[in-house]
């Protein structure tokens, strides 16, 4: 994971290499991690210093991302969904209510967390 500032017409860019290059990014204001320009986190949200948003993915309601949590593609989170430790979601995953996700978790493809499902340790949902 890098950070590169990059200068465009007189304006600085922030970068981040989120695994596949560097794309413009920012840090998310509430807990400093990394989000790509292309996805978008709630103000409300809470995204943790290690933790990483890229792709389409988008944010919302108080949710709070912690760890070194990977977020990509179309993932859609919301409401009150914690989301910590080493977890990996991506793909077209919704995640909402008060669902609480941690460990090494891997959430992928169409999968639907919601209400109050725990999902911890070494788990693959697909």
């Amino acid at each position: 994971m890098l950070e590169f500032l990059v200068s465009f017409k007189g304006e600085k860019m922030t970068t981040f290499d989120f695994g596949r290059g560097p794309v413009s990014a920012h840090r998310h204001p509430n807990g400093h991690g990394w989000v790509a320009d292309t996805a978008f986190v709630a103000e409300g949200a809470f995204v943790g210093l290690r933790a990483r948003v890229s792709g389409n993915a988008r944010i919302s309601g108080n949710a709070e991302i912690s760890g070194t949590v990977a977020i990509s593609g179309n993932v859609r989170i919301s409401k009150n969904a914690q989301i910590s430790g080493n977890a990996w979601i991506f793909g077209d995953a919704v995640i909402s209510g008060d669902a609480v996700i941690s460990g090494d978790a891997w959430i992928s493809g169409n999968a639907i967390i919601s209400g109050n499902a725990v999902i911890s340790g070494n788990t693959w949902i697909t």
